[in-house]
């Protein structure tokens, strides 16, 4: 290799150093502003009596049939008894109701009721602004390109039974105290 190739490869090098670094902090960048701004424009007074957090339970229940405690748990990746804590004060405020099963009296089924769906269409309204605005000015293979991007980005974060997600698995997320 001549010396000219290797000079070329190493800026090719840095210049892939500094991409990932950029990507790493507009990826930051976004987290914190899709957090800060959801928030912002979900949370209005007329939904102030609830969080942010409140506004994704919404969305789990959803709008198609009843779910179970058990369903909406796994969707949220919490567990039933975490989203019992929530799911009282939701009733308690007029967004859900809870039914039991007629077949299976241990299976709580939860429902949205007028005010909650209300809810779920103006939480659902700001995602789908936030989408229009991120892919406005992509063609459909640039869509697919990000959506490739992004189902590999969230299988970082969806560490797998059995530890198949390596930085989960080597134990790299663990903290100092850990």
């Amino acid at each position: 290799m001549r010396l000219s190739d290797q000079a070329g490869e190493d800026i090719g090098d840095r210049m892939a150093q500094n991409t990932k670094r950029s990507i790493n902090e507009l990826l930051v960048k976004l987290f914190n502003h899709v957090m800060d701004m959801e928030a912002k424009a979900v949370i209005t007074e007329e939904y102030s009596d609830i969080t942010n957090n409140d506004m994704h339970i919404i969305e789990a229940i959803g709008m198609e049939e009843p779910r179970n405690m058990s369903e909406i748990a796994h969707r949220l990746s919490v567990t039933v008894s975490t989203l019992t804590i929530n799911m009282n004060g939701l009733e308690r405020k007029g967004y859900i109701t809870r039914e039991r099963s007629q077949k299976d009296k241990r299976v709580v089924y939860v429902i949205l009721t007028e005010k909650g769906k209300k809810a779920f269409f103006h939480h659902r309204d700001f995602h789908k602004k936030m989408i229009k605005s991120i892919v406005k000015d992509l063609n459909g293979e640039e869509m697919e390109i990000l959506c490739r991007c992004l189902e590999n980005l969230n299988k970082f974060f969806e560490p797998k039974a059995g530890g198949t997600n390596e930085y989960w698995r080597e134990g790299q997320h663990k903290t100092r105290s850990d």
